[in-house]
């Protein structure tokens, strides 16, 4: 276990390294905040000029019109999210072929993988919607269900981008195929959740601190300053998470991913996987 997890830090400093050559991919995760930002925005301003808002605070209960709006709200973000998050993986995977991508190129490349996108955005918005359906509904057992479905989901789902953006697959080939990888990473799948989740929220500690300083002074200011550092810090990790999941998809399908250590790659796989991991995609 802590083999797994040395290799899995050892795999993020190389993820970093392959960053600091592409700095431009931080860009992808902020577009995604800035696209999702501006969705939100269309639909409060819709809102107010229709008068929903207030409709839905007299009835007290959602409309089915509300919650197929809500249904289409939740699939349009869930897209947009997949979207940019393929553009990164994209470009991240031209860097580790020896290539020198720009956020056209990534953006280029999942542009060619709408359809598909548009069809994991529906599988995984299903999946969200069961999901949240426990949680609110299932009671104590529910809320277990659905902490436990959320985990498996993510595991079983993690190279299903990669599959998408490389070959071009459908959404449950995506699955199929991102599935059957797990029992060869599942090490690093789990102890990278982990690691990414702490670098997380240490990257927001570290940039809210100034911010907080700079409040104490006047409030505009801390915003001022806060908004972009934790924008920034998340950008950064979402690119390292990017980078880190690229590499691991092309080690895994046999490809040696430049800026990796070969070594430190065989090591991060469970050991039991050496002999025939790749040739089960």
């Amino acid at each position: 276990m802590f083999a797994t997890i040395g290799h899995t830090f050892d795999l993020m400093k190389m993820s970093w390294r392959v960053l600091m050559l592409d700095r431009e991919l931080i860009l992808f995760p902020v577009m995604s905040v800035l696209a999702l930002a501006a969705v939100a925005a269309a639909v409060f301003a819709g809102g107010l000029a229709s008068g929903a808002f207030g409709l839905a605070e007299e009835g007290g209960e959602a409309s089915s019109g509300d919650l197929a709006l809500g249904i289409l709200l939740t699939f349009v973000s869930i897209a947009i999210v997949i979207f940019f998050n393929a553009a990164l993986v994209a470009a991240a995977m031209e860097r580790l072929r020896g290539g020198d991508p720009n956020v056209t190129s990534g953006l280029k490349a999942a542009s060619a993988r709408i359809p598909q996108i548009l069809a994991w955005a529906v599988v995984v918005t299903v999946v969200q919607l069961i999901l949240r359906a426990l949680r609110r509904r299932g009671g104590i057992a529910g809320q277990i269900a659905a902490m436990f479905g959320e985990a498996a989901w993510e595991l079983a789902s993690f190279f299903a981008v990669p599959f998408i953006v490389e070959e071009g697959v459908g959404p449950f080939e995506a699955l199929r195929r991102s599935a059957s990888l797990l029992r060869q990473t599942w090490g690093q799948q789990i102890t990278a959740g982990f690691g990414f989740l702490l670098i997380y929220l240490g990257v927001i500690i570290i940039a809210v601190l100034p911010a907080l300083v700079l409040a104490a002074i006047h409030p505009l200011l801390g915003i001022a300053i806060g908004i972009p550092l934790i924008g920034l810090a998340w950008g950064t990790v979402s690119a390292l998470e990017g980078i880190f999941k690229a590499a691991l998809y092309d080690y895994a399908t046999g490809r040696e991913p430049h800026g990796f250590d070969q070594a430190s790659l065989r090591n991060a796989y469970h050991p039991q996987a050496s002999g025939g991991m790749r040739g089960i995609v």
